[in-house]
């Protein structure tokens, strides 16, 4: 497990008011799976992420139909007739990877939220590598990332996700190896502080950072695709992230979050207006 960069202390956090972490609550792991045409791919992939997590964490399975027009919406009905656990939800149309993500996440009662892509190329067995540390941890972690050591993508898409994360890393000085890895959890609450743009999960880590917390790395599994084919091109994907990328550098730059102090007068609000009055 490798850390990254964290951000300078004097960044508060609105989740530094939670350090209590209530591990007792009623659902512990929402596994967010966001998915566009992948009819042939969610069965084997929802049976494996169930396998993950049962037994070990009280959890949910959120899977985000992005408006797929192939028989995707009968395939996660029947598996949610079938577990009480599955939660499906439809968008009328493609609104993209992180739109799909933030409607996962909207709707997840999970203190953590592990996100995963839908074509199965992510290894669910991995998901107690990454929800682990944010249970032990403690708050000042807020996401843990997976790294794929051994992708098993084209030799065209190798090249351009390494030389996208290269360039990433120095103008953005993450500390992360592999920002474009579906596989990662998070705290929820943390993730709805984060201002939402579309592609803003390929620069989750930096958020996170910006945030005041800590962003660790682990190594994870990668496996070709057993049916279908990437829903992303590389030319588009390319030119989107040159403006998201000089987006989420003003941001990153823009940062001013105050901290609250005691006030002196320590009588409860009410009295202190009336006095005024």
């Amino acid at each position: 497990m490798e850390k990254a960069n964290p951000m300078p202390d004097c960044i508060a956090t609105g989740s530094e008011l939670a350090v209590t972490i209530n591990m007792n609550a009623a659902v512990e792991v929402s596994v967010v799976i966001p998915a566009l045409n992948e009819a042939e791919n969610l069965a084997a992939l929802v049976a494996e992420v169930s396998a993950a997590v049962e037994g070990r964490y009280r959890y949910e399975i959120i899977v985000i139909d992005d408006g797929s027009t192939d028989p995707t919406p009968t395939v996660l009905a029947n598996l949610q007739a079938a577990d009480a656990a599955i939660i499906g939800l439809r968008h009328r149309q493609p609104c993209g990877q992180s739109a799909a993500m933030l409607s996962g996440v909207r709707r997840a009662e999970g203190l953590i939220v592990v996100t995963l892509d839908g074509d199965g190329q992510n290894d669910p067995a991995d998901i107690p590598r990454l929800v682990e540390p944010l249970r032990y941890a403690g708050r000042h972690i807020g996401l843990v990332a997976g790294r794929r050591k051994r992708r098993q993508d084209s030799l065209v898409k190798r090249l351009s996700s390494r030389f996208a994360n290269g360039l990433r890393r120095r103008l953005l000085n993450d500390g992360v190896d592999d920002t474009g890895c579906g596989i990662r959890a998070i705290w929820r609450d943390l993730y709805l502080e984060l201002p939402y743009f579309d592609h803003m999960h390929r620069f989750l880590p930096v958020l996170v950072q910006r945030e005041g917390c800590d962003v660790v790395s682990v190594d994870v599994n990668h496996r070709p695709r057993s049916h279908g084919r990437s829903k992303y091109g590389t030319i588009d994907r390319a030119l989107a992230g040159i403006l998201d990328l000089a987006g989420v550098m003003w941001l990153q730059h823009r940062r001013n979050r105050a901290r609250i102090h005691a006030d002196p007068d320590t009588r409860p609000q009410s009295q202190s207006i009336q006095s005024r009055l």
